[in-house]
């Protein structure tokens, strides 16, 4: 009897280990990419405007952010030529579609998040876990 070979993983298959869709999860859903791509969703935003708006991150997690966004093609970096140069971060089409899907991820957190900490209150009065 002839076993036919397995099909080849997809390479878009985010189970799989080789996924390149993996690192634009670990971008999105880190502590701040989300939060940086929702911040921009009412149009572009300066760098300093972005720090203020997203407030707890640092100049060196924006940076580090917004580079990944823009290597992914979900935010676009305008640099205007001036004294000093002004730099405008915007969302991309891709970005801008990414931003919708989530808000309601947003929005679902928001309206479950009574439920969510009286959970954590029973997790934290019951102990660690075995």
């Amino acid at each position: 009897m002839r076993v036919s070979p397995a099909p080849a993983p997809d390479p878009g298959d985010p189970f799989t280990a080789d996924c390149p869709g993996r690192s634009v999860f670990e971008t999105i859903t880190g502590r701040w990419g989300l939060l940086v791509l929702l911040a921009m969703r009412d149009g572009p935003l300066r760098f300093h405007r972005l720090r203020d708006h997203v407030q707890g991150v640092s100049e060196r997690m924006l940076s580090k952010t917004l580079k990944a966004l823009c290597a992914d093609g979900l935010v676009d970096r305008t640099v205007e030529p001036s004294v000093p140069p002004k730099v405008t971060y915007a969302l991309t089409p891709v970005g801008a579609e990414l931003a919708e899907v989530m808000s309601g991820v947003l929005g679902w957190i928001g309206r479950r998040l009574p439920e969510i900490e009286r959970a954590r209150a029973r997790a934290a009065a019951s102990g660690p876990l075995p």
